[in-house]
C-alpha cells in the first residue's frame, strides 16, 4: 500500500540546519519519498523551507505553518519558555489538524518532532491510526555518577528528572502512549518508560541518519597519518556530557603516552571547571580547548586532524557527533549508555561501563591507550565505522523502513510482529 495521506507533525523542521530541526526535515522528506505527506510546524521555519522548496520541488508535500497569538511569543525564550510554546503549540496544532483530516482524509498521523516522550502529542486525539516517534528522553546519567557533577550539574539533573516525572503524570501523555499504533524509542532506555507509560507496542529505532551526500563528505576526511596521536571531544560542556571524565582518563594516559594531545571543541558553562581540572591534573599543556568555532567546516577540519573521538556522555539519545566521527573514518570510545551505545560496536570503537566514575575513567583511560598503541587495530576499526555508517543510518534506509510500518499499521491497525524485526534491522 503506497501513497497514503499521511499528516505529520514537526515542530522543529528546517533543512540544512543540525539537531532536531534536521530530525524533522529528513523525516518529512523520505515520508515524502512514498506518500503526499502535510507537515504541520512552527511558523519560524517557514523562510527556510520555502528557500528549499523554491530551488528543490517536493512532490506531495505540503507545509502548513502554525504559530500562537502574539501574547504567547515571548515563551520561545529559555529552555523552560520554549517547553510551555511547544505545549500550547500542540494543542493548536489538534484543532489545525482535525479540520485538515475533515479536508483530506488522512490515513495516519506521525509525530516526529519535538522527540520527547514525556511531552504529548495532542494529533493521537485523531479518529485515525497515530505513530509517535523516535522520541527520547529516557536515558538517565546513571546516581553513581552525580557525585562527580558540580553543584551546576546535581541541580540541571534534579529539575531534568522532575520535568519528566510531572511528565509522565500528565494524562495526554498517557493518552498518547496508549493511543500509539507503534512507539519508536530511540535507545532501551526510553523503550522501557513507554512501555510503563502504556505503550502496547515499542520498537528501538535510532532517530538520526545520513544522506548520500553526508557520507561522501566524511568519507573524504583525510585518515590522519603523522604524530602526536591526537583525541578529541566535540560537544556542548556541560555535566553531562562527561568531558570531565575524559579529562582524567587522558591524564591517566598521559603517563603511558606522553605525546598524546586532547582536543575540546565548543563552548558551555563548565568551561573555566574543565580548564582548571586539566591544570591540576597537569595535562593543561596537552589539552587545547578550542571554544566555539564559527562554522561546521571548521568543526570538522579539527575532527581531520584528530584520530579518535571520546565522548563519555551520560545520557544522550543520540549523539550525532559520534555518527560523523564513524563517517569520518574515526573509532570512537563511548560509554555504554544512551544512543552512542547502539551506533558504536565492538568493530567500530570501544564502549565502556559506567558503573562508577572511577571505574569509568580506568576503563576510558585503557581504551584510550589501546587504540593510541595500536595503529594497524585504530585504522581497522576506523573503516568498519564508514562501512557501519553505510549500512545501518542511511536516511533512505529509514524511508523504506517507516513505509513498511504505515502499511502493517493501516492494513492491521496495530503493527504487525514482524515490525520489530524491521525495526531491529535498521538499527
Amino acid at each position: 500500500m503506497t501513497d497514503m495521506k499521511v499528516l505529520v507533525s514537526a515542530y522543529l523542521c528546517e533543512p540544512d540546519k543540525g539537531s532536531e530541526l534536521a530530525v524533522g526535515w529528513n523525516w518529512v522528506l523520505q515520508i515524502a519519498r512514498f506518500h503526499d505527506v502535510w507537515v504541520l510546524t512552527d511558523n519560524r521555519w517557514r523562510q527556510g523551507i520555502q528557500n528549499f522548496l523554491e530551488k528543490e520541488a517536493l512532490p506531495g508535500g505540503h507545509f502548513v505553518y502554525l504559530d500562537l497569538p502574539s501574547w504567547a511569543l515571548f515563551w520561545k525564550k529559555g529552555r523552560l519558555g520554549l517547553e510551555l510554546h511547544y505545549y500550547l503549540w500542540q494543542l493548536a496544532a489538534y484543532f489545525v489538524g482535525r479540520r485538515l483530516h475533515r479536508k483530506v482524509g488522512f490515513d495516519l498521523v506521525h509525530h516526529v518532532t519535538l522527540g520527547r516522550y514525556w511531552m504529548p502529542s495532542f494529533l493521537a486525539l485523531l479518529p485515525i491510526p497515530f505513530i509517535w516517534g523516535p522520541v527520547g528522553g529516557g536515558e538517565s546519567a546513571p546516581r553513581t555518577f552525580w557525585r562527580s557533577f558540580s553543584l551546576r550539574g546535581k541541580v540541571f539533573e534534579l529539575a531534568r528528572d522532575l520535568a519528566r516525572k510531572i511528565g509522565e503524570w500528565d494524562p495526554f501523555v498517557r493518552y498518547t502512549a496508549r493511543k500509539a499504533a507503534l512507539a519508536l524509542a530511540t535507545t532501551e532506555q526510553t523503550a522501557v518508560r513507554l512501555r510503563k507509560l502504556g505503550a502496547r507496542h515499542v520498537s528501538v529505532h535510532p532517530q538520526f541518519g545520513m544522506t548520500r551526500e553526508e557520507r561522501s563528505f566524511f568519507k573524504l576526511l583525510p585518515i590522519k597519518r603523522e604524530s602526536p596521536f591526537r583525541f578529541i571531544s566535540i560537544g556542548r560542556l556541560l555535566p553531562w556530557k562527561g568531558f570531565h571524565l575524559g579529562l582524567q582518563a587522558f591524564a591517566r594516559l598521559n603517563a603511558i603516552c606522553p605525546d598524546c594531545e586532547y582536543w575540546i571543541v565548543n563552548e558551555g558553562l563548565e568551561m573555566n571547571q574543565l580548564k582548571a581540572l586539566a591544570k591540576r591534573l597537569g595535562v593543561d599543556k596537552k589539552t587545547t580547548f578550542w571554544g566555539k568555532l564559527p562554522t561546521l567546516p571548521e568543526v570538522y577540519s579539527k575532527l581531520a586532524q584528530c584520530d579518535v573521538l571520546v565522548h563519555p556522555a551520560l545520557h544522550e539519545a543520540f549523539g550525532n557527533v559520534c555518527l560523523e566521527a564513524l563517517a569520518g573514518g574515526r573509532p570512537v570510545i563511548c560509554l555504554d549508555l544512551g544512543g552512542p551505545a547502539l551506533q558504536v560496536t565492538e568493530e567500530t570503537g570501544i564502549k565502556v561501563s559506567a558503573c562508577t566514575p572511577d571505574q569509568a575513567v580506568a576503563d576510558l583511560a585503557a581504551a584510550m591507550v589501546r587504540l593510541a598503541t595500536d595503529p594497524i587495530l585504530q585504522i581497522g576499526m576506523g573503516r568498519a565505522s564508514q562501512r557501519r555508517v553505510e549500512e545501518y543510518f542511511d536516511w533512505d534506509r529509514k524511508g523504506e523502513f517507516v513505509t513498511r510500518v504505515y502499511e502493517d499499521v493501516v492494513r492491521e491497525g496495530y503493527p504487525l510482529k514482524t515490525t520489530h524485526n524491521l525495526a531491529t534491522r535498521s538499527l
